[in-house]
């Protein structure tokens, strides 16, 4: 905890954004954080709670609240408010590999299982988290290689913040650890789906670099399935850890669905991070939004990143369509704390000018010379049945979706491997061993769980290392 008063002395103070006019302008981070010592005023918020949700207590039993790495936040609070940011950052490190992503990315669970959160005053713990994790980098990111090596050899598929975990962990554990990535560089949806105003790439570059000099050996434009035979791979190894995402984009087979401007974010968002950092372009046909009428059909996170990216390329406009009824303002808490609550929540780049639509179905597209114009839609109940006389058209140069994703890609290494799949689609392991139906070969990340947050697949990858260490030695001293 903090200070024992505190919560009642000090009200929350937050990071703050750049204006709308200044942040569009630029593909950089726009957060503004805050001075040092008013961290330690908001740490000193920390109440000295009996059960403190925000911890988490997932590692018993998933799908509670709070954080899913179970980071020992009145820890970390109390030794910020003491200013002791040096054991602050020790400590956030011995749960989260990568807490300067969390702190800019990760919706904050945390802060809405938080006491505080009771009266709408939760401890800014995302904040806290981000400026501890920054400070400790800026003073120089160690590396923490093994002093004696296990002789085994572990290959992580798929180089996401799952894979990043697992592999770092493996490595600290003494194992050769080799990660295979399809791409030019290593970070997956942190590289590559998360645009750069939210999280800019050196982030992932200095945790890369880290990790290379701890042993772990990337090897890119290794498509496992495709470039690499699956089974060669399983046979060349002690171990094989399968963190290649849920890739498949749920698609809107609906009339018009053809037509050339409808794309999914995921062919989207990646071209401009190549973009912003330098990267050769991927050899796909260019999608701008510039000087567009834009539609994002998605509600989510990954629709808000469409959104900001959309305004920055210069987009006429940008418009918002959601299939689920408009949540409400803000949740009964009586209700729903400490969960995550069911509420509308309106994104920094939403603010940026997005018109917001709920409770609206697409029903087809149309368009001139074979490239999309219109879209044709129609407003649902809360049945998600249309509503007689509700129909109608607005202008599309440009159609993202954003609806989500449905499961990892089977074709290639999922049924070169025969692997089992759960009734979702995914590949099938338990949170016991995290081991598939093939011997030896484990699963992390979305591609076990289905599509979730970069908290849970880093969650994810640090107790698939555990499971892939004990595999191997018999027993493990890494996190459970």
């Amino acid at each position: 905890m903090g200070k024992v008063t505190g919560f009642l002395e000090y009200k929350r103070e937050d990071r703050d954004y750049e204006t709308v006019a200044e942040r569009v302008r630029h593909w950089r981070e726009f957060v503004l954080p805050l001075p040092e010592q008013d961290y330690g005023i908001q740490a000193a918020r920390c109440m000295n709670c009996g059960v403190p949700y925000c911890m988490g207590t997932g590692a018993l039993t998933p799908g509670t609240p709070g954080c899913p790495v179970n980071n020992q936040i009145p820890d970390w609070n109390d030794l910020v408010y003491q200013g002791n940011w040096d054991e602050a950052a020790r400590n956030l490190h011995s749960t989260n590999n990568f807490p300067e992503m969390t702190g800019r990315i990760c919706p904050a669970p945390c802060e809405a299982s938080c006491t505080l959160n009771i009266e709408e005053n939760p401890v800014t713990i995302k904040s806290i988290e981000c400026a501890i994790a920054d400070r400790a980098i800026a003073q120089g990111l160690k590396a923490e290689p093994s002093a004696e090596k296990t002789g085994r050899k572990v290959a992580i598929v798929g180089s996401g913040p799952a894979g990043m975990a697992c592999a770092q962990q493996l490595a600290r554990a003494g194992h050769d650890v080799h990660v295979y990535e399809k791409y030019a560089k290593a970070g997956g949806l942190l590289r590559y789906g998360i645009p750069d105003f939210k999280m800019e790439k050196h982030h992932v570059d200095r945790r890369i670099a880290q990790m290379q000099a701890e042993g772990v050996v990337f090897h890119y434009g290794a498509h496992v399935g495709v470039n690499i035979d699956a089974k060669d791979l399983v046979d060349t190894h002690d171990a094989v850890v399968l963190t290649g995402g849920a890739e498949k984009g749920r698609d809107l087979p609906v009339p018009g669905r053809h037509l050339k401007g409808i794309h999914f974010a995921m062919d989207y968002l990646p071209q401009q991070n190549r973009r912003v950092s330098g990267e050769e372009a991927d050899g796909a046909e260019p999608i701008v939004a510039t000087g567009k009428h834009v539609i994002v059909i998605g509600g989510g996170d990954t629709g808000s990143d469409c959104i900001g990216t959309a305004f920055r390329q210069g987009a006429l406009s940008v418009t918002n369509f959601e299939i689920l009824q408009e949540p409400p303002l803000h949740e009964n808490k009586m209700l729903t704390w400490p969960d995550w609550p069911l509420k509308l929540r309106t994104s920094s780049s939403h603010e940026e000018g997005a018109e917001r639509e709920f409770a609206v179905l697409t029903t087809a597209f149309s368009g001139e010379n074979g490239t999309v114009r219109k879209l044709h839609c129609v407003r649902i109940d809360d049945e998600f049945k249309p509503v007689p006389g509700t129909e109608f058209e607005i202008p599309a140069d440009l159609v993202l979706l954003a609806m989500g994703f449905v499961h990892p890609v089977h074709d290639g290494m999922v049924k070169d491997l025969n692997l089992a799949l759960d009734r979702r689609g995914n590949v099938a392991a338990s949170t016991d061993d995290y081991m598939t139906s093939v011997e030896k070969v484990f699963t992390a990340g979305d591609m076990r769980r289905g599509q979730s947050l970069v908290v849970w697949a880093i969650r994810e990858g640090r107790q698939a290392a555990h499971a892939v260490d004990k595999f191997l030695m018999g027993t493990s001293l890494l996190p459970r």
